[in-house]
């Protein structure tokens, strides 16, 4: 054999080792890939399911909010209904009052007719007052209804799945 058939052999024969040194490496690297594809498709599986359960978490307790929300309102409404009652009732009353409580004597005709259409007024006046109160008071209860909630919602949502391990 010739130095350059020596040559060739050696040569061919580097060649060969480093194909199949390559050929390895490929199938060693493919698997770790493939392990690694397989970790993260784990792990991306994981995270929707966890941002999922979350979202379904602050969901419910979205809900749970609204409906107390609307349970305090339908309370308000009820006790507003029940103090108008009661109220129409007092100005009934005042009006009655204001219209028998100066008969007057048969004498001062003129001072009991006048002392009447101020007690008649001032009944007005106070049945008109207390009216707008009930108005008011039934608007306030429903904006702190509302900013209440809202609060409690801001809160449910800011603490998130950090809130939910807390409890």
């Amino acid at each position: 054999m010739t130095p350059v058939q020596k040559l060739v052999v050696v040569l061919l024969a580097m060649a060969i080792a480093c194909f199949s040194t390559l050929k390895v490496d490929a199938w060693r690297y493919g698997k770790q890939i493939a392990d690694r594809d397989t970790a993260q498709a784990l792990a991306i599986a994981r995270a929707v399911s966890e941002a999922r359960e979350e979202d379904q978490r602050r969901q419910v307790a979205m809900n749970k909010v609204g409906s107390d929300a609307r349970e305090q309102i339908k309370d308000a409404t009820a006790d507003a209904s029940a103090a108008y009652i009661a109220g129409n009732r007092l100005h009934v009353a005042a009006s009655n009052f204001a219209a028998s409580a100066c008969p007057g004597d048969p004498g001062a005709t003129q001072r009991s007719a006048s002392a009447t259409r101020s007690a008649m007024v001032l009944s007005d006046l106070f049945q008109r007052a207390d009216k707008r109160a009930g108005e008011l008071a039934a608007a306030y209860d429903r904006a702190k209804i509302a900013g209440l909630s809202c609060e409690h919602a801001y809160r449910v949502i800011r603490e998130g799945s950090a809130g939910s391990q807390a409890r």
